[in-house]
């Protein structure tokens, strides 16, 4: 019998569907069944869809194909986690080009707290293999959960780091979940199962191609709060997830290197051209997040005195700021699943009572409670 799911991983299999495009479908239609079970005549007005795109909804018959993947995600229990669904990272929701489906094999939760993905060269010098470490050790210490690629190289020596550490760590994948790319990375990738994760938007069967990866890097810049590079020549995947990370308006880093080594040159420019900032050790990165323990704590409590006289919506908005302490206008609408002018008139209200300041880019953080 068909189901929603069927018709998930259908609409991703569509021909010349895009994220963005599935995105505004789901918007008018609010699931895939409803898009399948539409006219072509209702398809064709939605915005960028079209007759072409609509026939190919409307036309598509490959569901043999559809259905092995439903028995391969059955059979080594994969979640299958599709945009709009509570589960799917909130990070990576704000993303314009979010993934429509993400695969996922793991223990870790994909909208932890705190967030960071590390990047680099796949060739690192000792002094960055070094770097890597201590930055990895440190930010776990912190209960930040690591992110990156899988790659060799900084990439690996990141997930390694946080697995000796038993500190969770997730790996995006530019291939299905049946395989791992590159296969010497299997053991490791066997543990990150049991601390962390493995994640893809690709299906089974789906091999490690060139133009894939610049896909994967979306997903690893979207699904952190911050991304930092360690070492990167002139090119390369590492300086394309940073630039997608500034797009996405997430926080950058980049650790300097030595004066004329090559390992330096793309870090160099990163902070040269002010799209990221200059690190060289987590203390910066956990203070330029506003992640101080000390910090937080002054900025999460809300005054006894007046808690009790904030109205249900304000003290739910409130509440979120207990696990973090700087929430984007949207997170709040999602988290506190309020209204949308519930929300802006909360949001206001705490404003003139002194207990939230809005920062630029649509930021809220608590104000530092009156001693």
């Amino acid at each position: 019998m068909p189901s929603e799911l069927m018709y998930q991983i259908a609409l991703t299999q569509v021909p010349m569907i895009g994220d963005v495009t599935i995105r505004k479908l789901l918007d008018h239609f609010q699931s895939a069944t409803a898009i399948f079970q539409a006219r072509q005549q209702e398809l064709e007005r939605i915005e960028q869809v079209g007759s072409v795109k609509a026939t190919a909804i409307k036309h598509f018959r490959d569901y043999d194909k559809v259905m092995q993947e439903l028995t391969f995600i059955e059979k080594y229990a994969i979640q299958v986690i599709f945009y709009g669904d509570e589960r799917y990272p909130m990070r990576l929701q704000h993303c314009a080009d979010a993934p429509s489906l993400l695969y996922y094999k793991g223990s870790s939760p994909l909208h932890t707290s705190r967030m960071v993905s590390i990047v680099g060269t796949r060739q690192p010098s000792p002094y960055g293999s070094k770097v890597c470490v201590q930055l990895v050790q440190e930010l776990c210490k912190a209960g930040i959960t690591i992110v990156s690629g899988l790659a060799y190289g900084i990439d690996i020596l990141a997930h390694r780091t946080a697995v000796d550490l038993g500190c969770p760590t997730i790996g995006v994948l530019a291939h299905g979940l049946d395989r791992i790319y590159p296969p010497a990375h299997m053991e490791i990738a066997k543990e990150m199962m049991n601390c962390g994760g493995l994640l893809t938007d690709y299906p089974s069967k789906t091999l490690p191609d060139r133009q894939n990866f610049p896909r994967r890097n979306r997903i690893v810049a979207g699904l952190t709060d911050a991304t930092v590079v360690i070492e990167s020549g002139q090119k390369g995947g590492s300086l394309i997830t940073a630039e997608l990370a500034g797009g996405y308006n997430r926080d950058v880093f980049a650790v300097p290197g030595h004066v004329g080594d090559w390992h330096a040159t793309g870090c160099h420019e990163l902070i040269r051209q002010n799209k990221a900032v200059l690190v060289t050790e987590a203390a910066d990165i956990i203070q330029a997040m506003r992640w101080e323990e000390k910090a937080t704590s002054s900025k999460m409590a809300v005054q006894s005195s007046l808690f009790h006289t904030l109205d249900p919506a304000e003290q739910t908005i409130m509440q979120l700021f207990n696990n973090k302490s700087r929430l984007h206008l949207e997170e709040i609408y999602i988290l506190s699943r309020l209204s949308g002018s519930q929300v802006a008139t909360a949001v206001f209200n705490l404003e003139m009572q002194q207990l939230i300041k809005c920062l630029p880019g649509q930021q809220y953080e608590p104000v530092s409670p009156v001693s």
